[in-house]
């Protein structure tokens, strides 16, 4: 086990995209423009953005990340979860087997999904590298200590390895507001 850390982003609610529902909520053929990078290669925040509705309100203005997907997701927090009037299950990216759906609006038009939100399980991309380095396999689960004023240790937190990922601990804004997390926070595996 090594003694590096690791650098955190906390993911605001955002939306990943098919290209079928790209085409229905803003218009046949376009395509998304990038707004900024984000730390994995290859994944940009998009200029878009939709309104996400559920039962008893309305989450405005929320970013499309980019690139399209084979399924739509939307990953919120618990708090927005209590907005949107919805029950919202943990999960990791990617599994939205039974869980709820929603409605998008975009400018061109709406979607109803049967499945698809989901608040976001804290983990951590590794490349092969540091995960040989932090002596983890992929679907470990860890746990992290966070420190400063408002330090405290996430558990559970799932290990994602791939040959394309940068190294960064991924939490949401309630987790983030909790920890007292800021873009120069970094953690260790205990």
């Amino acid at each position: 086990m090594t003694n590096k850390k690791i650098p955190v982003g906390v993911s605001n609610r955002h939306i990943h995209l098919t290209k079928e529902h790209l085409h229905i909520l803003f218009g046949e053929g376009y395509e998304l423009n990038v707004w900024k990078d984000l730390s994995q290669p290859g994944q940009y925040a998009a200029e878009e953005k939709v309104d996400v509705v559920g039962n008893k309100g309305t989450l405005s203005g929320v970013r499309v990340l980019g690139p399209v997907r084979n399924e739509t997701q939307i990953e919120v927090s618990i708090t927005d979860s209590f907005k949107l009037g919805v029950k919202v299950p943990l999960r990791n990216s990617g599994d939205i087997a039974n869980t709820a759906g929603c409605k998008i609006v975009g400018p061109k038009g709406e979607v109803t999904i049967e499945k698809g939100l989901i608040v976001a399980a804290r983990h951590i991309h590794m490349h092969t590298k540091d995960a040989a380095e932090f002596g983890v396999s992929d679907k470990d689960i860890v746990k992290v200590k966070v420190e400063g004023e408002r330090g405290l240790i996430f558990e559970n937190v799932l290990v994602r390895v791939n040959e394309q990922f940068a190294l960064e601990m991924h939490v949401d804004v309630d987790e983030g507001n909790a920890a007292g997390i800021t873009k120069d926070t970094k953690v260790e595996i205990i």
